[in-house]
């Protein structure tokens, strides 16, 4: 199963639904995230701003969550930040504490 998430016009994972592998297979029998969105976009109705996540976090730094927000310009599912005071590292796409490192 391949997983894909719903994102609003600022990004956020609203979402997260799975999708049967032979959704995403193009003519040549390769898998294709442009397939599974195709898929998606017709089942919810048109909503058009999908994404797909991973567990192994192969695709976008990790697997996203309900709140996360999908950066369009490093690719790659931000989780919530966990305090006001932490700071997040561009190079890494992680949040800091600035007491123990990042997560």
């Amino acid at each position: 199963m391949a997983h894909f998430t719903k994102l609003d016009d600022d990004n956020v994972v609203l979402e997260v639904h799975t999708v049967n592998n032979s959704e995403l297979l193009d003519a040549n029998g390769v898998e294709q995230e442009f397939k599974g969105i195709e898929f998606l976009a017709e089942w919810s109705g048109g909503h058009a701003n999908w994404k797909q996540t991973s567990y192994s976090g192969k695709l976008r730094k990790r697997y996203a969550g309900i709140g996360y927000v999908y950066n369009p310009g490093y690719d790659v599912f931000i989780p919530p930040c966990p305090s006001p005071e932490w700071t997040f590292d561009d190079a890494t796409g992680s949040w800091v504490n600035p007491n123990h490192g990042r997560i």
